[in-house]
């Protein structure tokens, strides 16, 4: 993956339109490409083909989808999603999305902003009716915008580590208040909006009692209604699946299932979107879409802009990490559960992009290698050129 560092200006660029017959056959030559070993590399890995890497990381299950030309260009499935029973990956099978929950919760935070029903720039306080953020003698209120961006003053660095299934699960209210059944400490504010970038799961929990509230719903429902339905994401929610067979089920490091088949996690907000690279797909061709302008399905082009530029401290924008890579801008976001690892990008301008989900401790490792082999296949403008 990449470091991160401000984004400051866009450039509109021209796609090239790509016949259906072209573009098959050339997604199947690329797929190739990627899948082979990479025999002109120094690094062992490299020199692995895909299936091969799989089994030297030990990770059991691997979904993938490319976006080329704001459009999907291809998806597609490797391994095992229960290493118990060898039930196959196919590309409808769901994985936990872990923290790409966030940019996906920000999505709908930015759709009532559009639609006038959230201030980015208010004190979060002012639609929070189950709850407040502690009141202070700073400048700057805690607004939604530092609060997806990490720059809230919020220090408690949450990676929340999930329940089991049948574990007894805390409210939002006791999360923040880190009170039982609440396996992680209090939401707490050590300095002002905008002094430093701290990665806060606590601040999206607060973010998702807030929509919750202005909606006066439930965030589940908020978020199918808002984001999920219109974008036809038919594989995507933030309730766990009823059964396991269209789930890929949690593995660590070895590759070995984990002694549940997942984590439950009622941060919802931050940590507990089920989906699918196809699916994850279309959430970045509305962003890709979006920019473009003059709308996406969901937002008009000003309020993707706002979800892409950084507030000026950190990486973040709201709801993504923002960075240049080689000459291109990009928006992206990582996920790491239990027993999953996620890592979605997309370009800002140039309309193409990855997602790629794993149902292994050891995801990140091979995502590496795929993020890698899937730019250097397509050429993107994050490769270093020669």
């Amino acid at each position: 993956m990449f470091r991160s560092v401000p984004l400051y200006i866009f450039w509109l660029l021209p796609t090239i339109p790509v016949t259906a017959a072209h573009a098959q056959d050339d997604a199947a030559v690329l797929i190739a490409r990627i899948e082979a070993s990479q025999a002109a590399s120094p690094n062992e890995l490299d020199t692995l083909g895909l299936k091969a890497l799989m089994e030297r990381l030990h990770v059991p299950g691997l979904s993938i989808a490319v976006v080329k030309d704001f459009k999907l260009h291809w998806a597609k499935a490797y391994g095992i999603a229960d290493a118990e029973t060898g039930r196959l990956v196919e590309t409808g099978t769901r994985f936990q999305a872990a923290s790409i929950s966030k940019p996906v919760t920000a999505l709908a935070a930015m759709r009532m902003v559009q639609e006038r029903r959230l201030n980015l720039d208010a004190d979060v306080n002012t639609v929070l009716t189950s709850w407040k953020v502690p009141q202070s003698t700073w400048s700057q209120p805690v607004t939604p915008r530092s609060l997806f961006s990490h720059t809230s003053g919020a220090d408690d660095g949450f990676g929340f580590p999930g329940y089991e299934p049948q574990a007894p699960l805390p409210a939002p209210v006791q999360i923040l208040n880190g009170l039982p059944p609440s396996n992680v400490g209090k939401v707490a504010f050590a300095r002002a909006p905008y002094a430093a970038y701290q990665y806060s799961g606590g601040g999206l929990t607060i973010m998702q009692l807030a929509m919750a509230d202005v909606c006066n719903c439930s965030f589940a429902n908020l978020m199918q209604s808002s984001v999920l339905a219109p974008l036809h994401m038919q594989d995507s929610s933030f309730d766990p699946p009823e059964t396991r067979i269209h789930a890929a089920l949690a593995h660590d490091e070895q590759g070995r299932r984990m002694g549940a088949p997942w984590h439950i996690y009622p941060e919802l907000a931050a940590a507990a979107l089920w989906s699918t690279p196809t699916d994850l797909a279309k959430f970045m061709i509305e962003m890709q879409t979006a920019l473009r302008g003059p709308r996406g399905a969901v937002l008009e082009q000003r309020f993707a802009q706002d979800m892409t530029t950084p507030v000026g401290v950190g990486p973040y924008a709201v709801g993504w990490s923002m960075a240049r890579r080689g000459d291109g801008w990009y928006f992206s976001h990582s996920g790491s559960n239990w027993g999953y690892r996620a890592w979605m990008t997309g370009h800002v301008r140039k309309g193409y992009g990855m997602v790629i989900m794993t149902n292994g401790d050891n995801g990140m490792a091979l995502m590496n290698q795929v993020a890698d082999r899937i730019a250097n296949a397509y050429e993107w403008d994050s490769v270093e050129r020669k």
